[in-house]
């Protein structure tokens, strides 16, 4: 632990890389929780509340790698451009102890069954590349909380060091390439809502980061000047965001959320961690919101059916209401199988920057194949009526997973714009009418050489018949979670 500590505060003083913690306070539903090697985890909801774009933090630092959520087009950064975000969930989970008789208590980390005197050590560098192909012991992820926090405490402390590179830019979060990016600086702080008993508990989260990706992170549904929009918080491609700040009470198979939070909508968000892919899909960023401030709820209404309805100032806001946005935030989450998963999530209203009369839809089927492959189908529709906006996307994921250090996987996409809501990569003009197809295919790997590092190299082919535009692009980054 001592060796794992010290390599730790080594690579943060040194600019290294994090990856894997928690991000989003509030939960994403459960066939849109993605995590990175542990794919069986898309079908558990043995978590709190799934309140997520709302998303929550990545689970146990000992888990795998993972995937995100979705900022606005390029051409929205020019004038009153707002971004899109996502969530990740809470690393410290309740568990049994004697420190209290009725209620949450937390254990601190301990060595997992491989032990902490084996080749892999206990959350230690190892860097034991032979285990990428054949078995794999990373032992138990280190974790802040348990430096700062007594075993007992409600509140969880954690985040992670994002940093990237990409030979070129995509206009969709891989916006400064060729040079190494510290991508997220993420700190959050929590109390999960954890009712027991039949009593009602409260909770809150709180996220801080810094990086290039703060400009996709940021509330730029807002006002200038308004939370952390255009406010002096950039300077040059770095900046400040607060992503999440709110308040929970939760009861007896339900829990309600107030604030500023991370969207539900999509399958990817905007905390690296919990993305399984560097770069994002095209209706992440094109399609969805990021951020939302208001209120959602979440009720269990059966072990296979989870639902989901709230009340938003529109999309990507921060405290703020921009052109009268009001917009309704729900849907619901269903198992269907042991295997299978599905989750509708849509907004309908006033979403504020985008425009008024929308109506927009995110359709996720999960399924489990085998035990080591996922296969998710994800589906995106956007229509504003104000503005004329009609975009539309189908995006598959194939995830393979070899053992607890390597995962495999691959990314297919089609997205459909229009000249309001498509983009032209390095300042390209789009036609003045019509609509227009786009494809990518990503390839790529999650590489966890110990339990607090995650390393994501991808190859990325971007291509637009009717733009004549094509690209392929390299790219690979890093996370160490805390």
């Amino acid at each position: 632990m001592k060796c794992t500590a010290w390599i730790y505060a080594c690579a943060i003083a040194g600019g290294m890389f994090a990856s894997n913690a928690m991000a989003q306070g509030l939960r994403q539903p459960l066939s849109v929780r993605p995590t990175a090697f542990d794919y069986n985890h898309y079908l558990q909801d043995d978590v709190a509340s799934p309140s997520d774009a709302v998303a929550e933090a990545a689970g146990d630092a000992t888990s795998s790698i993972v995937e995100e959520a979705a900022p606005a087009e390029s051409s929205h950064h020019d004038s009153h451009a707002p971004v899109y975000t996502e969530a990740a969930p809470s690393a410290s989970a309740p568990v049994a102890s004697s420190c209290q008789t009725c209620g949450p208590t937390y254990a601190a980390p301990a060595c997992s069954s491989c032990g902490c005197n084996t080749g892999c050590g206990c959350g230690s560098l190892g860097l034991d590349l032979g285990g990428l192909v054949g078995d794999c012991c990373l032992g138990d992820a280190w974790t802040l909380k348990s430096q700062v926090l007594s075993e007992c405490s409600p509140l969880n402390i954690g985040g992670w060091f994002a940093m990237g590179y990409a030979t070129d830019a995509n206009d969709m979060f891989l916006d400064v390439p060729d040079r190494i990016n510290v991508t997220q600086a993420w700190m959050f702080l929590e109390k999960l809502a954890d009712p027991t008993c039949g009593n009602i508990d409260w909770g809150f989260r709180a996220d801080f980061m810094y990086g290039v990706d703060a400009d996709d992170t940021q509330a730029f549904g807002n006002d200038p000047g308004e939370w952390d929009y255009l406010n002096g918080f950039d300077h040059g491609v770095y900046g400040w965001a607060i992503p999440q700040l709110y308040g929970e009470l939760a009861g007896d198979g339900w829990s309600v959320k107030a604030g500023h939070f991370y969207t539900l909508v999509g399958y990817e968000v905007v905390t690296a961690p919990d993305n399984f892919f560097y770069s994002h899909a095209m209706t992440m960023f094109n399609s969805e919101p990021f951020t939302h401030t208001g209120v959602i709820g979440s009720y269990s209404v059966s072990d296979n059916l989870e639902v989901y309805a709230g009340w938003t100032l529109g999309w990507d806001t921060g405290f703020d209401q921009f052109n009268d946005g009001s917009s309704f935030l729900g849907g619901f989450s269903a198992t269907l199988s042991d295997d299978v998963t599905f989750t509708y999530i849509s907004t309908a209203g006033n979403f504020g920057w985008r425009g008024d009369d929308g109506y927009s839809h995110s359709m996720v089927l999960d399924t489990q194949l085998t035990d080591n492959v996922n296969y998710v189908l994800q589906s995106d529709l956007v229509r504003v009526d104000a503005t004329g906006e009609d975009n539309v996307g189908i995006n598959q994921y194939f995830l393979y997973s070899v053992n607890d250090c390597l995962g495999l996987g691959t990314r297919l996409e089609w997205w459909k714009g229009d000249s309001l809501t498509g983009y032209a990569p390095h300042g390209g003009a789009l036609p003045a009418t019509g609509s227009h197809s786009y494809y990518a295919a990503t390839f790529g790997a999650n590489i966890r050489p110990d339990a607090n590092l995650i390393f994501r190299p991808e190859v990325r082919y971007d291509w637009s018949p009717a733009l004549g535009y094509d690209e392929t692009i390299f790219a690979v980054d890093a996370i160490l979670t805390f």
